[in-house]
């Protein structure tokens, strides 16, 4: 991604995703099945100025100024990241495969790094319904992954 329409398509690839990831949550929670808020991202991020970087849990550490807004961005730029890497790995023509290949490995990251760092153990192990969370954490993902896919072929469609 050497060039600015490059970064513009990563960028489109990744709010797209990310939206419709947002959206698959939000019918998740109309359900009744809960998903992050990412407002404890944003405490979370609020609380690395401090050098506290692990919770147990985040719920009941102190909220910090701009949290929400905060959670949301980083929510989001973090998209935007993970197209621009997975188009960059994916090379001239990225297929669906490929997208929610790439869209099912990025759960690892809440799995290793988010999740235990926001007290909830190495992949909810500290959740009250660890194989839930895996689960809709995983699918997730996976919608994440079609996402990216779907933004790329609309943004082929608008070329």
């Amino acid at each position: 991604m050497s060039d600015w329409k490059g970064w513009a398509e990563a960028f489109i690839v990744g709010i797209g995703a990310t939206a419709l990831m947002d959206l698959w949550s939000w019918a998740l929670r109309r359900i009744g099945i809960p998903t992050l808020d990412y407002a404890m991202l944003g405490r979370w991020c609020g609380h690395w100025k401090t050098g506290i970087w692990f919770h147990a849990p985040i719920q009941k550490s102190p909220p910090t100024r701009y949290e929400r807004p905060m959670g949301w961005a980083l929510h989001y730029l973090t998209g935007i990241a993970f197209a621009a890497l997975w188009l960059a790995l994916a090379g001239e023509s990225p297929g669906v495969a490929s997208a929610l290949l790439f869209g099912a490995i990025t759960v690892l990251v809440p799995w290793l790094l988010l999740q235990p760092a926001l007290g909830a153990g190495i992949a909810s192990s500290r959740t009250a319904r660890p194989w839930m969370s895996r689960t809709v954490g995983g699918l997730t993902h996976l919608v994440f992954g079609m996402g990216m896919w779907l933004a790329l072929w609309m943004c082929s469609m608008a070329k």
